[in-house]
């Protein structure tokens, strides 16, 4: 074997090496961050049933609140201050 065929084979053995390396490496950081992602959006999931659960007993509490008060609008008293006058 010739040393210029000895260089190509080298070169070329070496190129193949460097590309399956590199497309490995890029296959695993791929990897990483699609699962990064879902690890996001489970997170967001879960920050969002909190927040609808904290919603849901608001609306619960603001219903308890209006069994028990009596809640008028702001357009009725400022009517109610009209009607007696200064």
């Amino acid at each position: 074997m010739s040393t210029a065929s000895k260089l190509t084979l080298a070169g070329t053995s070496l190129f193949a090496v460097a590309t399956i390396f590199f497309v490995h490496y890029g296959q695993q950081n791929e990897k990483a961050a699609m699962h990064a992602g879902v690890l996001r959006d489970i997170e967001q999931q879960r920050v969002k049933r909190e927040r609808q659960a904290e919603f849901e007993m608001q609306r619960q509490l603001e219903g308890e609140y209006r069994k028990v008060q009596n809640v008028h609008d702001g357009d009725e008293v400022k009517r109610e201050g009209a009607a007696k006058g200064p």
